[in-house]
C-alpha cells in the first residue's frame, strides 16, 4: 500500500498543520504524517513557497539532530509540494503525562533521572545552535520500556527512558543567546502552568543543562533578562 493510500487518524490539529496517526510502506510501520494545508488566504504561489520553505526546514533540522545523536523522530518521506511529512512515530507519552504519574506515585528517583536527561538533550541542541521554538512538556516525548512490558501503561515500573525532542516546526539555526534562552522560558512557563512542583522541576533541567553546556552561562544570563521581561508584560497586562 503507498504511504499516500494508508488510512490516517488525526490526533492533531494546530494554526499550521494537521497530524496524523499512520503507517507508511508497510501496515506494520507505524508513521507520524505532518500536513500543512493549503491557506486559502495566501496568494497560490506565495502560500506554495512558504509551504516547501517550512516542510524543508523542518526536514533539515530533524535530520541534523539525528547526525548529531539528538533525539528527534527520522524522516521518512517529504512531499513538500504537498506540505507533508512522514516520519518515525514515537511510542510512548508526553513528559507532561510521564510527570504528572511518577509524582503522584512518589517515584522522586525517578523524576529526578527525568529531568536531568531532559536538560542534557536541551544542552545538545543548543550547543549545536538549534534552537526547538516551541520547547514545552507537550513536545518532549519519553520512550522506553521497562522490566515487565512497554512505558505505553498507566502503572509503570523503573524505566530507562529515552527523552525525544518532537515538532520542530518552529526550530531554526541560531547563535544567539537570546533565542536559546527564550526556548528555556517557553518550557519554564509550561512547567509552571502545569505542574505543582515546578520550580524544584525546572531547576532540575537546568542544572543538568549548565553541566552539560559550555555556552550555558550565557544563556542563562539571558535568560533572567528574558524573565524580567516576561514580569513586566504580565504587570502590564
Amino acid at each position: 500500500m503507498a504511504a499516500t493510500e494508508a488510512p490516517r487518524e488525526l490526533i492533531k490539529q494546530g494554526a499550521e498543520a494537521l497530524v496524523y496517526k499512520t503507517t507508511y510502506l508497510l501496515p506494520t510501520i507505524p508513521a507520524l504524517l505532518k500536513h500543512r494545508p493549503r491557506k486559502p488566504y495566501r496568494h497560490p504561489t506565495l502560500d506554495l513557497r512558504l509551504t516547501k520553505h517550512r516542510c524543508l526546514s523542518e526536514t533539515r533540522l530533524l535530520t541534523r539532530c539525528r547526525g548529531l545523536g539528538i533525539p528527534v523522530p527520522a524522516v521518512y518521506f517529504v512531499d513538500e509540494a504537498r506540505g507533508e511529512i512522514y516520519m518515525e512515530w514515537i511510542s510512548g507519552r508526553s513528559i507532561r503525562e510521564v510527570l504528572d504519574a511518577m509524582i503522584a506515585e512518589g517515584r522522586k528517583e525517578e523524576v529526578n533521572d527525568l529531568m536531568k536527561k531532559m536538560g542534557q538533550v536541551v544542552a545538545k541542541l543548543h550547543q549545536n545552535d538549534i534552537v526547538h521554538g516551541d520547547l514545552t512538556t507537550s513536545n518532549v516525548m519519553v520512550r522506553g520500556e521497562r522490566k515487565s512490558g512497554l512505558l505505553a501503561g498507566a502503572t509503570m515500573e523503573k524505566v530507562d527512558a529515552e527523552v525525544v525532542l518532537i515538532d520542530l516546526g518552529l526550530g531554526m539555526m541560531s547563535t544567539q543567546e537570546e533565542d536559546k534562552a527564550v526556548d528555556l522560558y517557553v518550557l519554564e512557563r509550561a512547567f509552571l502552568s502545569t505542574h505543582p512542583q515546578a520550580e524544584d522541576l525546572f531547576q532540575d533541567v537546568l542544572t543538568a543543562y549548565e553541566g552539560s553546556f559550555k555556552g550555558a552561562k550565557a544563556v542563562m544570563k539571558r535568560l533572567a533578562d528574558v524573565r524580567m521581561r516576561g514580569r513586566k508584560r504580565s504587570m502590564l497586562g
